[in-house]
């Protein structure tokens, strides 16, 4: 997985009817775009150091 700081990762709700979480990159820690990122939460506000799982995609911005 790549991503870069701007995009978001979407983590798929594991259970029928639970929601999907997305959060904001605003650090790539890893090298060339890899894990781990640091990540802003968009339905609590936390921030925090992620490693996705098989579960997360990353969506992808385009810089202006």
């Amino acid at each position: 997985m790549q991503a870069a700081v701007g995009d978001r990762i979407v983590v798929r709700g594991h259970r029928v009817g639970e929601p999907n979480r997305d959060a904001l990159i605003l650090a790539v820690e890893g090298r060339e775009g890899e894990p781990p990122y640091l990540v802003r939460w968009s339905d609590d506000g936390h921030e925090g150091t992620f490693f996705p799982g098989p579960d997360a995609v990353v969506e992808h911005y385009p810089t202006t």
